[in-house]
């Protein structure tokens, strides 16, 4: 028997390019090397590629994921939701699409919760589908929330050295800006220190970026960094955290990338999502905080408009592979 971890790979919204980037991600041998992978989804799913496939890949579907071969070649995929004899639209909003991968998340997590697989790799789903689909899940990030029962959970996008833990993400931006407060900011800090400790770094550098242009330039540009930031910044020090900060939004991403911190904390969701997909688009990846299972995903949509083309690039998936057998094997992020 192999000592192989299994990890859990959704399909994602099968009528955009989750089918074809996880194609193309299991075609590289070196994923096997690590792993048994296991789609969750539909063998159908696959129809959209299948002609790019060739014989180069085959395809199975498999009933329990103990039965997932972990064979380069083979893509091995669990369905035991009903979908495995649906036909997706290609490139296009779907209601059968959407409830099919809302259904894929799920029973993800649940592989996850019950120690079938050890971590769990998203391809992307589609937020408007999923409401036209009655869906009261916003995305990825609220399902987790709600089955894990998790006061806070959180998205830390990673490209590269880059690593952006976000306060909030699918907040308005005016509501983004009223939810930083010293409560929220410590808390994330707290939570970032915690996760860092677990994948291996001995004391994280975490840095805080203010809110406000020039951090406020001592309260001149707005109270938040004065009120609510570096107050937070300070009880986290008190309790032996290694953050600092509020630092001007517009330099503390060049002192990560060039090594000064191990990941910046920032205030809402355009603030990090811009620093990394301009420092690494096609190497951004997700993972979550504050869920008791660990979650890797892409960083990108379902793009209908090139879905059943071949056009797609894999990188996100094969980055959000390698980070999930990394920090589920304990080794230090990013080393």
């Amino acid at each position: 028997m192999s000592n192989r971890p299994r990890i859990a790979i959704t399909m994602g919204d099968p009528s955009g390019i989750g089918p074809e980037v996880v194609a193309k991600a299991l075609q590289r041998e070196e994923i096997y090397e690590r792993a048994i992978p296991v789609v969750v989804g539909a063998v159908s799913g696959f129809d959209s590629v299948r002609e790019y496939l060739g014989g180069k890949i085959r395809v199975r579907g498999i009933s329990a994921p103990d039965q997932a071969a972990g064979e380069a070649g083979t893509i091995d995929v669990l369905n035991t939701d009903g979908f495995e004899e649906e036909k997706f639209p290609v490139g296009q909003l779907s209601v059968k699409s959407a409830t099919a991968s809302h259904t894929w998340v799920e029973s993800a997590v649940r592989l996850c919760r019950e120690g079938s697989t050890v971590a769990m790799v998203t391809a992307p789903v589609n937020k408007e589908a999923w409401h036209m689909a009655g869906s009261k899940d916003t995305g990825h990030q609220e399902v987790f929330k709600r089955i894990s029962g998790s006061d806070y959970v959180a998205t830390m996008l990673v490209s590269g050295v880059l690593r952006c833990m976000h306060l909030s993400t699918h907040k308005p931006l005016r509501e983004a800006c009223d939810y930083v407060t010293h409560e929220n900011v410590l808390r994330a800090i707290r939570l970032t220190h915690k996760h860092f400790l677990g994948w291996g770094f001995d004391n994280p550098r975490i840095a805080v970026a203010g809110l406000n242009p020039h951090a406020s330039d001592n309260g001149l540009i707005g109270r938040e960094e004065l009120d609510e930031i570096a107050p937070a910044v300070r009880d986290a020090q008190a309790e032996g955290i290694n953050a600092n900060g509020p630092i001007p939004a517009d330099s503390v991403f060049n002192q990560a990338i060039h090594g000064k911190h191990d990941v910046v904390v920032v205030m809402y969701h355009d603030q990090g999502h811009i620093a990394i997909k301009v420092h690494g688009f096609e190497q951004s990846i997700s993972v979550n905080l504050g869920i008791p299972w660990l979650r890797t995903s892409v960083d990108h949509g379902t793009a209908f408009d090139i879905a059943g083309k071949w056009l797609a690039d894999e990188t996100s998936m094969i980055e959000a592979i390698r980070v999930a057998l990394e920090l589920s094997s304990g080794e230090r992020l990013g080393r």
